[in-house]
């Protein structure tokens, strides 16, 4: 490898993890207005399985219809800055920085260029990279889907279904952080860690169904899309909200049919179609709450680069707590 290369896992078409391979490909040149960041770690995650396998369909409108648009798979990322662009203000080359690249993917390899009004940002000097890079996905979306949706409020009664995931790890901690009364929802397996992230009562889904329980939520948020607002109104106050990041038809058509009544709510959005500005406001509310130790990243394991397709062979088994990181070695 030349100094004008650098190693990047490519998919060239959709399929399973079986498409990712390998390569060595051009370093990506800097326009004026980005950083280039010498990737340390990167995330795998279960959203990244929608760029492998086009699945489901609608995906393919921001990430291509016959193929990927961008052939490197991966949106987070926390690294060094390596170059800059003669406009970028910001940031100096050696800064350790995090952040996420949305819908330019292009975050699992060794160098990645991001705009510098992008979702990047300096990383906390108590993260390490491998703790950083995972943060906007499960926390980001979370802080995006309790704070800006659900507009969680102390003292509401609030339950994370798949609390040890990604997502429902980083959700079980922000809604304790603003007051909430957190009951969590994971495998008897996952119990300890869920108590040990602050929730205040855990429900075994394998020993119990929480939504035939007599307690009432203001909020539900279900990070992994395995419950159903149908299901889930039976245990939702009588303005409670049901929020998802998993978004299936039963769920827009309950979105839909509720916008003409009141009470109970149903709630969808994508994170990653926000705009750089608001994810990145986001993005620095969670730099504070790292910085005060109130928030830490749940890593469940890690891969190196070439083994990423191993990576999501294990996100597939639906088995893992917290995040998928995957370590970038030069």
């Amino acid at each position: 490898m030349n100094a004008n290369t650098m190693k990047a896992m490519i998919i060239t078409a959709y399929g399973d993890s079986k498409v990712l391979k390998l390569k060595e490909v051009e370093v990506p040149s800097v326009k004026d207005n980005e950083v280039l960041v010498k990737v340390h770690a990167s995330s795998a995650t279960r959203a990244d399985t929608m760029m492998l396998s086009g699945k489901p369909y609608i995906g393919r409108l921001f990430t291509g219809i016959v193929k990927p648009k961008h052939p490197i798979p991966g949106t987070g990322f926390a690294g060094e800055v390596a170059d800059l662009g003669k406009n970028v203000s910001k940031f100096i080359v050696g800064d350790q920085v995090f952040g996420e690249t949305t819908l330019g993917f292009s975050t699992n390899a060794e160098y990645v260029a991001v705009p510098e009004q992008g979702v990047i940002l300096h990383k906390p000097e108590n993260l390490s990279y491998a703790e950083a890079a995972p943060v906007c996905d499960g926390h980001l979306t979370s802080i995006n889907f309790l704070k800006e949706i659900g507009k969680v409020k102390a003292g509401q009664k609030v339950l994370i279904n798949g609390a040890s995931g990604s997502l429902g790890s980083a959700a079980v901690q922000l809604a304790t952080y603003f007051g909430a009364e957190v009951t969590a929802v994971c495998s008897s397996a996952n119990v300890g860690l869920v108590r040990s992230l602050g929730a205040d009562h855990v429900v075994a889904y394998d020993q119990e169904d929480f939504t035939k329980s007599e307690k009432r939520y203001d909020l539900i948020y279900d990070t992994i899309g395995k419950s159903s607002f149908s299901r889930a109104k039976r245990v939702l106050t009588k303005h409670g909200v049901y929020l998802s990041p998993v978004l299936k038809f039963s769920l827009l058509l309950q979105m839909i049919l509720g916008s003409f009544t009141s009470g109970k709510k149903a709630r969808f959005a994508a994170s990653g179609l926000k705009s750089d500005i608001e994810l990145r406001a986001l993005l620095a509310e969670l730099v504070v709450m790292f910085q005060e130790g109130k928030l830490k990243t749940v890593i469940d394991r890690q891969f190196p680069l070439e083994k990423l397709a191993a990576a999501h062979q294990h996100i597939a088994t639906g088995h893992k707590k917290g995040n998928v990181v995957i370590v970038v070695e030069s």
